[in-house]
């Protein structure tokens, strides 16, 4: 990150959210950015020699009353020590810690919501206990995540198992922690799910207060995944349906602009609020810092 982490926190309708942080990682410039001129995305997101960018691994505290929950649990400690280089993975800051800097422990948390169950987005729902097994990090929390997203975790094809390790969502599951959501589905009061498919057959975005009084916000999870992929063809090639991607993208885009939602962003290294914007023809991004906590 580009200085020392501090939480975040903005109200938005009932709830109060802050940005947390489980580290950071790093991916190809070029898978983050598809089919885009590399001229055009590294002035953007500067790459390292390996050509690859700095991203953020960032969950959010959402709270309201006696609910608090966790958004987008982050990546864990977990991963393999093989995949840990590969990625370049840095968690001197972790989900927990950063919920530690709150005053709060993870038996504090009663829901976890996950908007697709690629590792490096639900690991951080683990954690190993005093004899290293994996193990519930909230447990006493509430685990939601799209149906399509637990049945690919459990068993990918070929074409899906670099997004999932199956661990993350058996262990929840078999804690008795896991209740799927489909479709467009209410999952606390203010706080919806909405398919929005194409990057993963079940990925979600997740609406904060959007027929509520005052602002709205969207949690883009890896349909937007950094303020600089705000344009509908900006498309990672991570993504494994490009046409349906791209629709997804352009509703909730265009929806996010016109009605000025606050977006959160889980990837951005730099920004973890900020709103979609329309310029011209094309899309802009307008950053909005939060309450330093």
């Amino acid at each position: 990150m580009t200085a020392p982490w501090r939480p975040e926190r903005v109200q938005v309708g009932e709830w109060r959210i802050t940005a947390l942080l489980d580290g950071t990682m790093r991916l190809d410039g070029g898978a983050m950015w598809g089919v885009v001129p590399k001229t055009l995305w590294a002035r953007l997101t500067p790459p390292a020699e390996d050509n690859t960018i700095e991203l953020a691994l960032r969950p959010f505290l959402l709270e309201r009353g006696e609910w608090r929950v966790v958004l987008e649990p982050g990546i864990g400690g977990h991963v393999e020590e093989k995949w840990r280089r590969i990625y370049a993975i840095d968690r001197r800051t972790t989900l927990e810690s950063s919920l530690h800097a709150l005053g709060l422990a993870p038996g504090d948390i009663t829901h976890v919501v996950a908007s697709h169950c690629h590792f490096d987005h639900i690991g951080g729902w683990l954690t190993r206990d005093a004899a290293e097994e994996l193990v519930p990090l909230f447990p006493r929390a509430e685990h939601r995540a799209p149906a399509v997203e637990i049945a690919a975790a459990q068993s990918p094809d070929p074409a899906r198992k670099g997004g999932y390790s199956p661990t993350n969502v058996r262990v929840i599951e078999r804690a008795g922690l896991l209740r799927p959501y489909a479709g467009d589905e209410e999952l606390l009061p203010g706080l919806v799910a909405h398919e929005a498919a194409g990057h993963s057959d079940g990925v979600s975005v997740i609406t904060v207060n959007e027929h509520g009084p005052g602002e709205a916000a969207i949690f883009w999870a890896d349909i937007v995944p950094t303020s600089h992929h705000v344009q509908p063809a900006y498309i990672m090639a991570y993504d494994l349906d490009v046409p349906r991607s791209f629709a997804s993208r352009s509703k909730w885009l265009a929806r996010a602009a016109g009605e000025r939602w606050l977006g959160l962003f889980y990837h951005d290294r730099e920004h973890a609020f900020g709103r979609v914007t329309r310029a011209g023809e094309r899309y802009a991004f307008e950053p909005l810092d939060g309450e330093r906590c």
